[in-house]
C-alpha cells in the first residue's frame, strides 16, 4: 500500500531558480556598484576620507556578492543528473554563505580602521567627501529600486538588497560626517561615520547567515508551521496518523515536503489511492506554500516494519 506521489513542479523550475528571474536586474546593480566603488575609492583618496573609503570597501564586497550570485544562478540552472537529482540549485545558498563570511570580515576591518583613526587622527576634505557621498547615495537608491521586488522571492536577491540598503545608509552617514567636518571642523565625525557603517554590516549579515544555515541544515521553511501541516493532514477523512513528516528548502523558491500517511483500509477502499493523494496535495496547496510534496500511503502498523534508516 506504500505509494509515492507528486503533484508539484519538477525539481528545478522552468527557467531556473527563483533568483534566475532577476538575473538582469542583478547585472545592472552590479554595474552600478562597480562604477560607484571606483568613484568612491578615488574620492576617498583625494579627500583622505576614511568614511568614503570604508563605504567603497563595503561596495566592493557588494560587487563580489552580486558577482557570486550571478555565477550561482548560472551553475544552479544546470539540469539535474543521475547523481545530483536536484541539480546544482544549492549553489545559490553556498554563494550566500560565502557572501556572509566576506561581509563579516569587511565589517571587522572597517571597525578596526575606524578605531585606528581615533587614535591617529587625519584631516578630511569635507567638500569632496560630500560630492562623492551624494554620487554613492543616488546610485544605491537606483539599485534598491531594481532589487525591491526580487528580495521577497530569493535569499540571494534579499542579501543583495540588504547590502545595497546598508550602502545607502552608509553613503548618508558619509555625507552627514562630511557636512559636520565642513561646518564645525570636528574631524572625529569621519571615523564615527565609519563605525556606524561597520556596525550596520554585522546585524544584517548575521540575519542572512542564520537564514542561509537554516537552508543548509534543512530546517523547515520559515513560513511553514509543521504543527499546522500535521494538523491539516490528520484532519482529512480516513487519515489515522502521520509520521516521518519533513519539510526543507532546496534553494529560494523551492520548498519540499515528504510524509508517511497512515490511512484506514476502509477509506482507501472507498475513495482509492489517487483521490486520497489528490486530497492530501490539495490540503497542503491551499494552506501552505509547498507545491513539491511526496506522500507514502500505508496501513496501520506498517511503520513497525520500516527500517530505522528510512525514518
Amino acid at each position: 500500500m506504500g505509494a509515492g506521489h507528486d503533484h508539484g513542479h519538477a525539481h528545478v523550475p522552468t527557467g531556473g531558480t527563483a533568483t534566475a528571474a532577476y538575473r538582469g536586474r542583478l547585472r545592472v546593480a552590479l554595474s552600478i556598484t562597480l562604477t560607484v566603488m571606483v568613484v568612491e575609492i578615488v574620492g576617498g583618496v583625494l579627500a583622505d576620507s576614511l568614511a568614503l573609503v570604508a563605504d567603497a570597501a563595503h561596495m566592493a564586497t557588494d560587487a563580489l556578492g552580486l558577482g557570486m550570485a550571478l555565477l550561482a544562478i548560472h551553475v544552479a540552472s544546470r539540469p539535474p543528473t543521475g547523481n545530483r537529482t536536484f541539480g546544482y540549485a544549492r549553489a545559490e545558498i553556498l554563494a550566500a554563505l560565502a557572501n556572509c563570511v566576506l561581509l563579516l570580515g569587511v565589517g571587522g576591518y572597517v571597525l578596526y580602521e575606524a578605531i585606528q583613526r581615533f587614535i591617529t587622527p587625519a584631516g578630511t576634505a569635507g567638500g569632496l567627501t560630500v560630492v562623492f557621498g551624494v554620487i554613492g547615495l543616488v546610485a544605491n537608491m537606483i539599485s534598491l529600486t531594481l532589487l525591491m521586488r526580487g528580495q521577497k522571492d530569493s535569499l540571494n536577491v534579499r542579501g543583495a538588497f540588504l547590502e545595497v540598503a546598508a550602502d545607502a545608509l552608509g553613503s548618508l552617514a558619509v555625507i552627514i560626517s562630511a557636512v559636520v567636518v565642513l561646518t564645525t571642523g570636528w574631524e572625529a565625525a569621519d571615523p564615527i561615520a565609519s563605525l556606524v557603517i561597520g556596525l550596520m554590516i554585522v546585524p544584517r549579515t548575521w540575519k542572512l547567515l542564520r537564514e542561509t544555515l537554516d537552508v543548509l541544515l534543512e530546517a523547515a521553511p520559515k513560513d511553514v508551521d509543521m504543527a499546522e501541516v500535521r494538523a491539516h493532514i490528520l484532519a482529512l477523512e480516513g487519515v489515522e496518523d502521520v509520521h516521518d513528516l519533513h519539510a526543507w528548502t532546496i534553494t529560494s523558491g523551492m520548498p519540499v515536503l515528504s510524509a508517511h500517511v497512515v490511512v484506514s483500509s476502509d477509506a482507501l477502499n472507498a475513495i482509492g489511492h489517487e483521490k486520497m493523494l489528490h486530497e492530501l496535495q490539495g490540503c497542503l496547496g491551499d494552506h501552505f506554500d509547498v507545491e513539491h510534496c511526496t506522500f507514502q500511503l500505508e496501513p496501520r502498523g506498517h511503520a513497525e516494519h520500516e527500517a530505522r534508516l528510512c525514518h
